[in-house]
C-alpha cells in the first residue's frame, strides 16, 4: 500500500504554532492539529485541508471533513500557485478514495493534478510535492512502474533542492519499493533505511512503523523479525495506524503457509 503526506520538513523554527501542529501531525492527531489553524486565511486553509486529507489516507475516515476544509481552501486561494497548491491536495483526496475502495474518483485525481500541474510553475516548492503524487496514480493507479520512476526521481530531485526531508523520506521509500520488486534487495534496503533514518531524525512518529515494516522486508532473520515486532509496537501506540499496515504486520498462522 501507497502513502503519502504534505511536504514539510519537522522543523518549525520559533513559530510555536506551527511546532504544535506538527508535533500533532507527527503523532497521527491530524483533527486536533487542524483545529489549531484559522480556517479564513489561505495559507492556514490550505494546511487545514492537507492534514484531513492526509487523515483520509492514515485511517479511512473523516473524508466529509476533508471535503469541507478542501472547499474552503480552494475558495480562499488568491493566486495560480496556491490555486495549484488546492488542486494538488484534491487530487490526493480523490486518490486516496480510489486506493481505499471508497469511490472509484481515479479521473477526478489525473485532472486534479493536471490543473495542479498547469498552475503551479517548475522549480517551485510545491513542484516537488505533485511530482511524488503524480507517481502515486502512476504506480498505483494505472500499474506503470517506469512512469511512477521518473515522477519520484523528479520529486526527490526537488525535494533535495527545497530541503525538504519528509517529502526525500517518501521518495526513498517509494523508490526502494519499485526496486525490491524488481529484486533488487540491496537499493530496495538502501531506500527504505534512508527512509526511516529521515523520519526518525524528524520524529515522524506515524510513518515510522511503515518505514520500519518496509526495511523488515529486505533484512534477515533474526532483524526482520525485530524491525518488525518494533513497527507494532508503535503501530498498537498509535491506536492502529495507519489502518493499511495491520495487514503486513499481523503475524502469520502456525501451521499456514506464507507469501
Amino acid at each position: 500500500m501507497a502513502h503519502t503526506a504534505m511536504s514539510g520538513n519537522g522543523t518549525t523554527g520559533d513559530d510555536p504554532l506551527q511546532t504544535a501542529v506538527w508535533r500533532l501531525r507527527s503523532r497521527a492527531c491530524w483533527a486536533d492539529a487542524a483545529a489549531l489553524l484559522p480556517a479564513d486565511r489561505p495559507g492556514t486553509a490550505l494546511q487545514r485541508a492537507g492534514l484531513l486529507v492526509e487523515r483520509c489516507l492514515y485511517t479511512e475516515r473523516g473524508w466529509q471533513d476533508a471535503e469541507d476544509a478542501l472547499r474552503t481552501a480552494e475558495a480562499l486561494a488568491p493566486g495560480d500557485e496556491e490555486r495549484g497548491a488546492a488542486a494538488c491536495e484534491r487530487g490526493q483526496l480523490a486518490y486516496a478514495a480510489t486506493l481505499h475502495g471508497v469511490r472509484d474518483r481515479a479521473d477526478e485525481a489525473r485532472a486534479a493534478l493536471g490543473r495542479a500541474a498547469a498552475l503551479i510553475p517548475p522549480g517551485a516548492a510545491g513542484r516537488a510535492l505533485l511530482d511524488f503524487r503524480r507517481g502515486l496514480l502512476a504506480e498505483n493507479l494505472t500499474r506503470s512502474p517506469q512512469a511512477a520512476r521518473a515522477a519520484y526521481r523528479r520529486a526527490h530531485a526537488g525535494a533535495t533542492a527545497h530541503g525538504d526531508p519528509l517529502l526525500l523520506s517518501f521518495t526513498w521509500r517509494h523508490l526502494a519499493g519499485l526496486a525490491l520488486r524488481e529484486g533488487d534487495v540491496a537499493q530496495a534496503r538502501h531506500g527504505f533505511a534512508e527512509s526511516l533514518r529521515l523520519r526518525e531524525e524528524l520524529g515522524y512518529l506515524v510513518g515510522t512503523a511503515p518505514a520500519l515494516a518496509s526495511l523488515a522486508d529486505t533484512e534477515e532473520e533474526p532483524e526482520a523479525s525485530r524491525l518488525r515486532e518494533e513497527a507494532r509496537r508503535l503501530f498498537r501506540l498509535l491506536g492502529g495506524v495507519p489502518t493499511w499496515l495491520s495487514h503486513h504486520l499481523t503475524p502469520p498462522t502456525p501451521g499456514t503457509a506464507t507469501a
